[in-house]
Parts: structure tokens; C-alpha cells; sequence
């Protein structure tokens, strides 16, 4: 209850007839009246100021009601007022949400990026938009078919707008599966609570081909005359305003195409096959933001070949040789060009044929060539060197649009039909030193060929077929005079071989022609007589060598060397001589020391009766390594830490031996086991030389401290040394170096 004024309400929809608020009369008012938007629902009762409702209202018909309301006298005339009553309609969620079509059809593209609606769902609530009962939410119900466990599709469920899942972009396919339905589904209330209303909606979606595709292999006419650029082709995303671009595949100073703003690809200069025939690249698509929309495509050109190029000879001049007895129909040499145009097409195909012959003697022909392989032949019959030495052809090579002229030049050869003849049958003998000197010429033969000089028709080469099993003589022969020299080409022996009696052949390099043989005309005898000479005796070995412990034992017996006379005088040792000239070869110490690990000595016998006749021959004493050196610490750099020690600091120590390398290719480091050593200092390997030394603690004195360290080289016999190695602690400049 409450005096009469300007007031406002609030009542929910629905609800049934009610009581909202009863107005009091003030004098000299006897009455109420109300008019405005009642609907005929609303009123107020004249003489209680009741203010009801005689019904249900109904937010979705009228949200607000304005009312006014004034007091009457007794008279019927206004005292107060008219007030502004008015009544807010509170919206009930009691409408479902509605599509605005009975059904959907879209269309998808195979590919499609996930996520890109190509598509919307649309529907509305009557419902107070501005309260949750008209919010509505999407969902996909159902997906039929549903060949995968996850959906191809899903929906924004604010927007309603379908797109590809991720593996709907993937597996959508119309060869496999051309069309879906989708059932669906809006809430209202934003799909939160249980009791919200829910309607559904089938979806169909026809699923087409990807106008994202390359295109078949691209081909292009080498050397185009049409103004370029030149459309070749074009590529098309599945999505609307796209921007296009290429780029290269191989690294190229340029790449001759483009592509247009709307996936138009072009050819932006004529090509040429002969210096690149294929082409690959990739086309790609991006959205307004820069990001790819689609996987690139990868684009494949062939240039293809036109006839642009002339035949080119492989040789500026041909020469062919062919012998005189070459039968008619005989290969005797090819003609060799090339074309660069396309291999295997009827570009590149080239026809040979004779154009002249110089001279036509003694007929016109005498050549034939195979015009598709340019192999020359014989015509018919065997060509004379008496006739001409040389002729001289022109070939015309062409292809389907050009010509060239290539040059041959064909040669007569002599053919080998006769044999060569020695002037002597029989060359006596010679009488040699068995000390001659080894190359020396003891004998001049020569024998004529009638076939042409300077050819291997006419060479000469002097072989000895019989009487040398050694290989101790050898023949030169003179190419200018076909002259033999007759050489030695081994130490002659008059003990071993005292007469050699030989046969000496004459050949040709070139085989002799069919019907003609070498006989006795191409021999030649000749006997070589060797004079005895005193020679000097001879070692069994040119050098003797061996190798011995650098611990033997003196008197021990190294080698044994042997030595003998040629002529059977007897021999002797006369001396021995150490080329080091570090002192005699037999000491009077127990053991060799290791001055020098290799002794060079010379050994020379005589012959008894001539001490003239002597030889010397070398004997190297090789002494190996014996683990005898205890290991040291190398001292090339002084060992030292900066006072006062902070802790962490560390140092590195080396290991060094006399001995070989082979007896310590690893030391072992160790401090002596003493419990000073062991409070104040550690050792930790570091290779297999080096060890780091690191103090323990930071309480030293500035001063010099020996450390004991066991130094073992794990040599053949081990050997194990202990040292105290000389640490100093010491004030330090500002390099970090003792002062």
C-alpha cells in the first residue's frame, strides 16, 4: 500500500490473475480511475485503490505496459494526478529456439583448411534476447556416416558456422564419399542447464573435388615468337580471396614465370631447351594475413624441343687410314656429328651422304657411307697407294631443316707384305770381359724392309729367340735407320755362362698380310765369347741387418756373415769399421748403452793370396728400446698456486720417460700414501701424460711445499718411481704469476 504516485512494477509472465499494490485515497478523493495500455487485463477498483491483474501477461506480446492513474472527487473531478504506472513484462524461458530453415544444404571442397565455415546454421529465440532463455548454443548431434572415430566436421557453436575438422581436411574424399547429413542441434539457455529447450536441423553436405590441384606436366615450345608473358596455365584455392605466389624449387638467376592475382600462371620469356629443358617450382596460396590456406603445389614444365639447331661435325677434320688390301663393302672409319636438339626425335635425326671426292681416281665412288650412322665403306674394290695416297671427301650431314659440310681425309697405308732381310746370315763373334759394364754396345746388326719407310710396315724389331734364358743381352733399334744395337743388359759371368751362342729375329709391329711369312731370311746368328777376369770376392748378402736388445749380453753372437770368391781363392774377414766412429762394436760393459739406436758397420774379406781384391758390404745393428728410464715429472714450467688459496684452483702435471714411446703410452699418477700428502693435496688424471694436482683446502702458508707423487709407466717391466714434486704457494702480479 502506499499513496498515490508514479511507480513502477515488475511481473513475470504467465502466472495467472494477481493482486500488485493498493493506492490510498487522500480527501477530499473518493475514487479512482485508470487508463492507458491495460490490455484488458489490467485495472484499479475505483474505491480500495486496488491495483490487479485479471489474466496473464505475456512477454513475447507486449514487454511493457503504461498506465496512468488519477483521484476523483465526489463531483468526478481529478484531484491528484494523472501518475505514470508502469508495468515491465519479466521474460520466462517458455519459447524453444527455432531454425529459420527446415533444412540445410552446403557444399564443401575436398582439402579445405579445418576450421573455414563454408557454411551457417541459423536460428532464433522469441525469448528476452537479453537474457540466457534466448542465448542459444550449436552442436553436431549426429553425423551420419561416421566412418572415423573423430567428426570431419564441427560446428562454432555461437556462430553456427561448419567447417572441416582437421581430420575431415585430410580424409574428405568424393571419390569415397560424396555426401553427409548432420543432425543439428541449438539450445537455448547456452546450452548450460538440463532444462533447456532444444530443437534440430538436418544438414546436408555435398562434398566436391579441391579446385586446389596442379596442373598435368606443362609443355612449352622452346623459342616462342608470341609477346610474353605467355598464359600457360592456372590454379584455383578453394577459398575466395586468395593471394597467389611462386617460388622456386631450384635455385635459378632467374625463374621465367609468374602468376597472377587470380592463380593465372605465366611464361615471361621464350626458353631455350638446349640450355635448361625442365622446369620445377611451387604455387602457393595465402589468406589476407600471409598464412598458407592451402599445401603448395608443385608445378612440372617441359620444354619441348623445336628444330633450332644445325648439325655440328665432332671434328674439324676426319682422317681415316686403310690399308691397301682392304676388301670392297669394308668398315673403314666413321663420320661422327652431333645435333643439339631433342636426342631421339626427327629433330635431332641427321642423314649423311657423300657430296665429293677429290681425286676421282681411278674412279668415281670409290667410298660409300651409311646415311643414317655415317659409316664409311669400301664401294667395291681394294684401294692402291700407287693410285693415290690420300682422297679427300666432303659429307653433307643434314637434319630435317639444316646442313653442314664435314671434312675427311682418307689414307692409304702400304700394307705389310714384306719381310725384313738381315744383310749378314751369320754376324761370327765377339769376345767380352765378363766385367764389361752394363749398357755397353758390343754389336751393330741391320736388316732392309722393301714396305713403306716410316710405317709400322717397315719398323724393325730385333728380338734374340734363342741362346739368352737370362734376358742378358738387349736390342736397341734406331726408328730413323732400322739399325740393332746390341747391348748388355745384365752382368756377365765367365764362371756361369763362358759362351752365348744367340739367334736374332727381325719382325714388324704390323701384322704381316694374309699368304706372306717370316723365314730364315729374318734371321741372323751370332756367338758372344766372355773372358774370365780375377774378381773380387763376393758376399752372400748385399746388406746384413738385424735387430738386438739394447740389454744383451757382450760376446753374444749377432749374424753370421758369409762371403766367397768367384774364381774359389779362399777369402777372409781383413777388418771390420764402425761408420758411427762412437767406439768399438764389442764393449767390455755388460750391456750396450743406448747412445745411438742404430750402428752402421762395414765388413770387408779379401782374397787370401790378392788383399787387393776386396769387397765391402754394410751391417746395420739395430738396438731396441729396453723399459730401463724410471718416469720423471717434466720440470718446464715451475708448479705454483696464488696465496692465499681460494679453493677449486687446479694445476696440470706432466709425465716424461726416456724409455721409447711404446713403453709408456700411459702413466699412472698417485700421491705417496701419507696423511699429510693426503689432507693437503689430490691428483685426478687428466690424459695419458698429464694429471691435474689441486690443493684440498684454502689453509696454506705462503711458502714451497713438496708433494710426494708415485709415478708408474706401466711399461714391460712396469716401473714405478717416487718423486716430491716442488709446489710453490706465492703471491701473485695481476696475470696471476708469482712474483
Amino acid at each position: 500500500t502506499g499513496p498515490l504516485k508514479d511507480t513502477d512494477f515488475s511481473v513475470q509472465e504467465g502466472g495467472g490473475p494477481r493482486i500488485l499494490h493498493q493506492f490510498i485515497l487522500e480527501p477530499p478523493a473518493v475514487s479512482f480511475r485508470a487508463s492507458g495500455e491495460k490490455a484488458g487485463i489490467i485495472d484499479i477498483e475505483p474505491r480500495t485503490g486496488i491495483l490487479y491483474i485479471n489474466g496473464s501477461l505475456d512477454w513475447e506480446t507486449k514487454p511493457v505496459h503504461k498506465l496512468q492513474v488519477e483521484t476523483l472527487d465526489e463531483s468526478g473531478k481529478t484531484v491528484k494526478g494523472p501518475y505514470a504506472i508502469t508495468i515491465y513484462v519479466e521474460d520466462i524461458n517458455d519459447n524453444p529456439p527455432e531454425f529459420n530453415q527446415t533444412k540445410y544444404f552446403g557444399v564443401v571442397r575436398q582439402n579445405t583448411r579445418p576450421g573455414k565455415p563454408f557454411m551457417y546454421v541459423h536460428a532464433t529465440d522469441r525469448d528476452d534476447p537479453a537474457t540466457p532463455h534466448a542465448q542459444l548454443s550449436y552442436s553436431i548431434f549426429h553425423h551420419f556416416p561416421n566412418p572415423y572415430e573423430e567428426m570431419l566436421f564441427q560446428i562454432d557453436n555461437a556462430t553456427g558456422a561448419i567447417s572441416p575438422s582437421r581430420k575431415g581436411s585430410y580424409y574428405l574424399d568424393p571419390q569415397k564419399q560424396d555426401t553427409f547429413i548432420l543432425v543439428v542441434s541449438v539450445k537455448d539457455m547456452a546450452g548450460t542447464t538440463m532444462n533447456a529447450f532444444t530443437s534440430s536441423v538436418d544438414v546436408i553436405i555435398l562434398v566436391k573435388e579441391s579446385l586446389w590441384k596442379a596442373p598435368p606436366i606443362i609443355h612449352i615450345k622452346e623459342n616462342s615468337t608470341q609477346a610474353h608473358p605467355v598464359n600457360i596455365s592456372k590454379v584455383q584455392s578453394n577459398e575466395p580471396g586468395i593471394t597467389y605466389d611462386i617460388f622456386e624449387k631450384e635455385k635459378l638467376p632467374r625463374l621465367p614465370f609468374s602468376i597472377s592475382g587470380n592463380g593465372d600462371i605465366y611464361v615471361t620469356q621464350p626458353l631455350d631447351r638446349e640450355e635448361k629443358d625442365t622446369y620445377t617450382f611451387f604455387v602457393v596460396s595465402k589468406d589476407n594475413t600471409g598464412e598458407l590456406v592451402d599445401k603448395p603445389l608443385e608445378i612440372h614444365i617441359i620444354v619441348e624441343d623445336i628444330n633450332d639447331n644445325p648439325p655440328v661435325c665432332q671434328q674439324d677434320l676426319t682422317i681415316i687410314e686403310v690399308q691397301e688390301n682392304e676388301i670392297g663393302g669394308s668398315n673403314i672409319g666413321t663420320v661422327f656429328a652431333t645435333d643439339m636438339d631433342k636426342k631421339d626425335t626427327l629433330n635431332s635425326r641427321l642423314h649423311f651422304q657423300i657430296q665429293s671426292q677429290e681425286p676421282e681416281i681411278p674412279l668415281k665412288n670409290l667410298f660409300y657411307i651409311q646415311q643414317d650412322t655415317g659409316t664409311l665403306q669400301l664401294a667395291g674394290r681394294s684401294l692402291r697407294k700407287r693410285d693415290s695416297a690420300k682422297y679427300f671427301l666432303k659429307v653433307l650431314v643434314t637434319d630435317s631443316k639444316f646442313e653442314t659440310i664435314c671434312d675427311v681425309e682418307v689414307h692409304v697405308i702400304d700394307i705389310n707384305d714384306q719381310i725384313p732381310i738381315f744383310k749378314n746370315s751369320n754376324y761370327g763373334s765377339v769376345t767380352v770381359a765378363e766385367d764389361i759394364p752394363i749398357g755397353s754396345v758390343i754389336l751393330e746388326i741391320e736388316a732392309d724392309d722393301g714396305d713403306e719407310p716410316a710405317t709400322g710396315s717397315s719398323l724393325i724389331i730385333y728380338q734374340v729367340k734363342e741362346g739368352d734364358p737370362n734376358n742378358t743381352f738387349i736390342i736397341e733399334t734406331d726408328s730413323e735407320t732400322n739399325r740393332g744395337f746390341i747391348r748388355i743388359n745384365k752382368a756377365l759371368d765367365f764362371e756361369t755362362m763362358p759362351v752365348y751362342n744367340l739367334v736374332i729375329n727381325a719382325t714388324n709391329p704390323e701384322p704381316l698380310v694374309e699368304g706372306v711369312q717370316y723365314n730364315s731370311s729374318s734371321l741372323t746368328i751370332f756367338k758372344v765369347v766372355v773372358t774370365n777376369m780375377d774378381e773380387p770376392p763376393v758376399f752372400q748378402k748385399p746388406v746384413y741387418r738385424t735387430e738386438v736388445s739394447e740389454d744383451i749380453p757382450v760376446n753374444t753372437l749377432v749374424m753370421t756373415v758369409e762371403a766367397y770368391d768367384p774364381e774359389g781363392d779362399s777369402v777372409r774377414i781383413s777388418k771390420i769399421v764402425l761408420k758411427d766412429m762412437q767406439g768399438l762394436l764389442f764393449l767390455q760393459e755388460s750391456y750396450l748403452l743406448v747412445e745411438e739406436e742404430i750402428y752402421s758397420v762395414e765388413v770387408v774379406v779379401s782374397e787370401l793370396n790378392n788383399a787387393a781384391q776386396k769387397s765391402k758390404a754394410p751391417l746395420i745393428l739395430h738396438l731396441s728400446d729396453v723399459n730401463d728410464n724410471y718416469p720423471q715429472i717434466a720440470t718446464d714450467y715451475p708448479t705454483y698456486f696464488c696465496y692465499p688459496v681460494s679453493g677449486g684452483e687446479r694445476t696440470l702435471i706432466q709425465a716424461t720417460d726416456a724409455d721409447e714411446q711404446f713403453f709408456y703410452s700411459k702413466f699412472t699418477f698417485s700421491l705417496v700414501d701419507e696423511m699429510n700428502a693426503r689432507n693437503n693435496w689430490e691428483i685426478s688424471k687428466f690424459n695419458a701424460t698429464h694429471a691435474y694436482l689441486s690443493p684440498k683446502h684454502a689453509n696454506f702458508e705462503e711458502k714451497m711445499y713438496e708433494v710426494p707423487i708415485i709415478l708408474n709407466d706401466n711399461g714391460k717391466p712396469p716401473l714405478e718411481n717416487k718423486v716430491n714434486l716442488k709446489v710453490s704457494i706465492c703471491q701473485c702480479s695481476s696475470e696471476n704469476s708469482c712474483f
